[in-house]
């Protein structure tokens, strides 16, 4: 069970000074156990449900919206906004400029599916920052993974599959990902809000819990928003053609060097969208890393004992 809902009791917009306003808030206890939650999507933003994993009387909690969505601007939906400056590495700095703007030397890192990697990739950039890490829903991003993700789940869903494919009108050996950012980027606004929606379909389609994928089923209600699914779409896509940003094998093999760090990655043995095998690759490299696999979920933390186990350990890591 979560804990109550919590209301910020600070915020603000940190200038990265190129162009970029990060949005930033922070709850709970102002002498507790600090720590940062790194949103999934990307583009996701960081809702106020994130609030609830964390016991109000014992962590600090900072939250902030990525660039280019939640509360952050420009926002990424806006065709007129430029996404050269919106990379892994610029998320790493400004999680960066988060923390020193308010005074803390180490905070745990929690997040979950794209927020794993972004979690993964900072822990390893900065290793003396981070206390603990809790991550859920592993992915690293590789360029296997968005392929999967892309095209090779479509063994589950082939009729959805097709769908998103023939919409998309890929060129000759173009990839998904890279045919949807180029709908995402063309002039006209019915070509983009086609893809938007189109993108977001199939989104809903791989992540939904095993025992919800049935016809009717309602799917993520933020799709309905235009402005939403402009948003997550283009950035999805963004990082998702560029693998992220990273070397191949770049978090896997810098997993060897978070020995003095705690870890626990928590994954969906039904999740059809990131399958379990990242996890156990990076758990096998990192040493003390808990591995858990809750056989019966699949993605994010909507499954009872996934939940369950990613507020336990934060309860755990609340006593050091």
């Amino acid at each position: 069970m979560t804990f109550p809902e919590t209301v910020p009791y600070d915020h603000g917009m940190l200038d990265t000074g190129d162009g970029n306003l990060v949005h930033w808030e922070v709850c709970g206890n102002p002498g507790g156990k600090p720590a940062v939650v790194v949103h999934g999507g990307p583009g996701s933003g960081a809702g106020p449900s994130w609030r609830r994993f964390f016991d109000p009387a014992r962590y600090r909690v900072v939250l902030f919206d990525q660039r280019g969505c939640g509360r952050s601007t420009p926002s990424a939906g806006e065709a007129t906004t430029g996404l050269a400056t919106n990379t892994t590495h610029h998320l790493m700095a400004d999680m960066e400029q988060v923390r020193e703007h308010l005074g803390i030397a180490k905070w745990l890192v929690f997040g979950g599916s794209w927020g794993s990697t972004l979690g993964l990739a900072y822990t390893q950039a900065h290793p003396d920052r981070v206390s603990e890490v809790v991550l859920f829903s592993i992915v690293t991003t590789s360029r296997a993974e968005v392929d999967w993700i892309t095209e090779g789940v479509k063994v589950h869903f082939p009729e959805a599959w097709a769908e998103f494919r023939d919409a998309a009108r890929p060129g000759e050996g173009e990839r998904l990902v890279d045919a949807y950012a180029r709908l995402l980027a063309d002039p006209d606004p019915a070509v983009r809000e086609e893809a938007a929606r189109n993108w977001c379909r199939w989104e809903d389609t791989h992540v939904r819990e095993p025992g919800a994928r049935l016809p009717g089923h309602f799917g993520d209600s933020r799709y309905a928003d235009p402005a939403f699914r402009m948003t997550f779409a283009r950035l999805v896509t963004h990082y998702w053609r560029h693998a992220a940003w990273l070397e191949e094998d770049q978090l896997l093999d810098g997993a060897r060097e978070l020995g003095r760090i705690p870890g626990v990655l928590i994954t969906g043995g039904q999740d059809l969208s990131s399958p379990p095998d990242p996890a156990r690759a990076l758990a096998d490299r990192w040493p003390g890393c808990e591995l858990l696999v809750i056989d019966d979920a699949g993605h994010g933390l909507g499954h009872a004992s996934m939940s369950a186990a990613a507020q336990d350990a934060l309860d755990r890591f609340a006593r050091y």
